[in-house]
């Protein structure tokens, strides 16, 4: 008797419905395998059949021992994990007459066995719950782990299941379990602000403050250059308080990269508040941009629609970096295999933090620098100009005083402060680019667009024509140079870019200031 149930197939941040056909029945010849797995499965799924027949025995139902063929459909697509489990179970126990399987057809059923027949978590069950509702499926069975991230998405019914029995009990209509519910709009508005740092912890730094709200309002790239203890890892931690808060669409696409990569934490069904990774310098490139022998999102896809800090920027693998600069123009980044390629979003701010050099006292108002001119310029050059020039804003961070420490009466301005001159500069360029879907605020204007919108007059075209000259700089810095300009234009609800916003973007490029490093 043949039946089928469907599963998922997650691939990237997507997911692929899989038919699992089961036929039961025929002669078992002597010396040979009761059942065939078919389509592509990897080990993993193949393994699993040893669960299923532990588990199927360990809740008093019989394993029999009829020809199994279990076919997963489309088979040109490689099948991977062990989530595959449950409905290959449900499917082999409705062919072989022991359970009702007239309803397996209309749900999506998804979910680890371990031997005693309880259900462990999968991942990417938000992506799965999402493509089920597309499909129009009834709803969706997943492990209790999961059903709450599934349970956002509106409009399916996503039934929580403890074990197989569970399972059995639901298609044979003796148990008739409620589907989770989630007011989604409450959640997610309730904890839309939810962050535990402020700026207004921050004593001095004004001038970083600055540049980390021009930064923040243009979605513009930093790289914060100071001594150690100079406030650099305390200033970039705070930068996503001061951004526009997710609007629901990004924090469900923020929500899912993380489903898939299994990091979503317990009962936590939605990501609300903007993403802020911060990998260790030794992190290998396939960990930075993603991929693998079974491609999984790396650190830049876990910053989408966030920050990405690095932290101490040359000591990491200079390799390392270099997969960085297509992903920052491209905004997604693509991994491709012998079979099979897939897509990542990584549309994320990056800041960085380094020392001026090894000693890290270069410039410090009150230590003196041990390092050799020679020294400093190796350190520099262990980040590449490419990389140098998709960074917008170059930024020297100084020591704060200890009179400005001590200073119990000073009063600084709280991230929401910041927030709302940010939120006015971005409304001015959502009204910029409403006729372009592409594009969401400055920094992400092409070369064209730059040259069309930042009009300059006369006398910010000569002082412009002079920093190029001056600093050696390259077409690419130009750019950056006209958008840094343009968004400082929009904190200061100007409609023309003059001079002073000009001035003030040049000089943002420190690292390509001459004589900087001596």
């Amino acid at each position: 008797m043949l039946f089928k149930t469907y599963a998922s197939a997650v691939m990237g941040v997507e997911a692929k419905t899989i038919t699992v056909e089961v036929n039961a029945g025929g002669v078992v010849p002597a010396g040979s395998s009761y059942y065939h797995l078919l389509g592509l499965p990897d080990n993993a799924i193949r393994e699993g059949f040893q669960r299923i027949e532990a588990a199927i025995k360990n809740i008093s139902y019989e394993m029999l021992r009829l020809k199994l063929v279990i076919n997963l459909a489309p088979a040109d697509i490689r099948k991977e994990g062990s989530a595959y489990d449950l409905p290959i179970a449900l499917g082999v126990l409705a062919a072989t007459k022991q359970m009702n399987g007239d309803e397996l057809d209309k749900y999506v059923i998804m979910g680890e066995l371990s031997l005693d027949g309880n259900l462990r978590s999968i991942r990417g069950a938000l992506p799965i719950a999402i493509q089920a509702k597309k499909e129009g499926f009834k709803g969706v069975l997943l492990p209790e782990q999961n059903a709450i991230e599934a349970a956002i998405v509106d409009g399916i019914d996503v039934f929580a299941i403890r074990n197989l029995r569970d399972a059995i009990e639901f298609f044979d209509g003796i148990a008739n379990p409620e589907p989770i519910k989630h007011n989604v709009d409450e959640m997610f508005y309730n904890n839309v602000n939810n962050y535990t740092v402020d700026f207004s912890d921050v004593k001095g730094q004004e001038n970083i403050k600055k540049a980390l709200e021009i930064s923040a309002a243009g979605g513009h790239n930093v790289i914060l250059i100071g001594p150690p203890g100079a406030g650099k890892t305390m200033l970039a931690t705070r930068l996503p308080t001061i951004l526009p808060p997710l609007d629901l669409d990004e924090a469900l696409e923020t929500t899912k990269i993380y489903s898939v990569s299994g990091m979503l934490e317990k009962d936590q069904s939605l990501i609300t508040i903007r993403p802020f990774r911060s990998p260790h310098h030794t992190i290998s490139d396939v960990a930075l941009v993603g991929g693998g022998s079974h491609p999984n999102p790396g650190e830049i896809s876990l910053a989408h629609n966030g920050v990405l800090f690095l932290d101490e920027l040359p000591e990491f693998k200079r390799t390392a970096l270099e997969v960085l600069r297509q992903p920052m123009e491209s905004r997604k980044v693509t991994i491709s295999r012998a079979k099979i390629s897939v897509n990542y979003p990584a549309d994320f701010m990056l800041i960085s933090s380094m020392n001026p050099c090894p000693c890290g006292f270069y410039n410090h108002p009150e230590k003196e620098c041990v390092c050799s001119v020679s020294a400093r310029k190796r350190y520099l050059n262990k980040i590449s100009g490419p990389l140098l020039d998709r960074i917008d804003l170059h930024v020297e961070v100084t020591p704060v005083s200890y009179k400005e420490l001590s200073n119990q009466e000073y009063s600084s301005e709280t991230s929401e402060d910041i927030r709302k001159r940010v939120l006015k500069a971005r409304e001015i360029q959502k009204e910029r680019f409403k006729n372009n879907k592409k594009i969401f605020n400055n920094s992400q204007m092409s070369s064209r667009m730059a040259r069309t919108i930042c009009k300059l007059d006369k006398e910010s075209i000569e002082l412009l024509k002079m920093a190029m000259e001056k600093l050696q700089l390259s077409a690419r810095a130009y750019d950056r140079i006209l958008k840094v300009s343009r968004t400082i234009a929009d904190l200061d609800q100007s409609k023309d870019i003059k001079s002073e916003h000009l001035s003030q973007a040049i000089n943002y490029r420190n690292l390509d200031r001459e004589g900087w490093l001596g």
